[in-house]
């Protein structure tokens, strides 16, 4: 009876896909004034909390992340400009860290790109301050050894629709609308 069990585990796992646990990540962003050039913008990082990603076979078919969005950094700038930006990022102007301390990403849909570097699409769902819009990106995806690798192109979100809105009396008219992301996580 027990090998009966284990083996309609293993069957189940074959079929819905093997679930390989995020080990290592590196997310960085890049955040645009009016002119949307490298002298009028600010970039920096955020953190990973968890992950997963979902293998059937030597295919990624699924998996979510979430960020921990008190993680949020400028690398751009130092000392107490550093402390400002992030501070401003963190609280009601943009992310409203304390209301919202993670955002998610799930992966709903991946399929063959014809890049020769970024070979698949990756379809999905963020999540951002409760509100959640599709996102597709292109991606370099590896599978060997029990290892999964993602690291996606450079791509953009629009912030609006996840109401990250600076606000001020300018209304976000010195702020682009779009943010600009890379992602790279690796699963085992």
């Amino acid at each position: 009876m027990k090998k009966i069990f284990l083996l309609a585990v293993l069957a189940g796992g074959l079929a819905f896909g093997q679930s390989k646990k995020v080990v290592a990540s590196d997310v960085h962003w890049w955040g645009y004034k009016v002119a949307k050039s490298e002298a009028s913008s600010h970039d920096g990082t955020v953190k990973v909390k968890s992950g997963d990603m979902v293998m059937k076979g030597d295919k990624l078919v699924g998996g979510s992340f979430v960020l921990d969005m008190a993680s949020i950094n400028a690398t751009d700038l130092s000392g107490e400009y550093q402390q400002k930006l992030n501070g401003h990022l963190k609280n009601g102007d943009f992310f409203e860290v304390e209301k919202y301390p993670t955002a998610t990403f799930k992966i709903t849909g991946v399929k063959k790109n014809n890049d020769k570097i970024y070979n698949s699409l990756v379809t999905g769902t963020l999540t951002v301050k409760g509100k959640t819009n599709p996102i597709t990106f292109p991606a370099k995806i590896a599978y060997s050894k029990g290892v999964v690798s993602l690291v996606s192109n450079k791509f953009s979100f629009d912030r609006q629709k996840f109401d990250v809105a600076y606000k001020s009396t300018m209304q976000d008219v010195f702020v682009k609308d779009d943010i600009d992301m890379v992602v790279k996580v690796t699963a085992q």
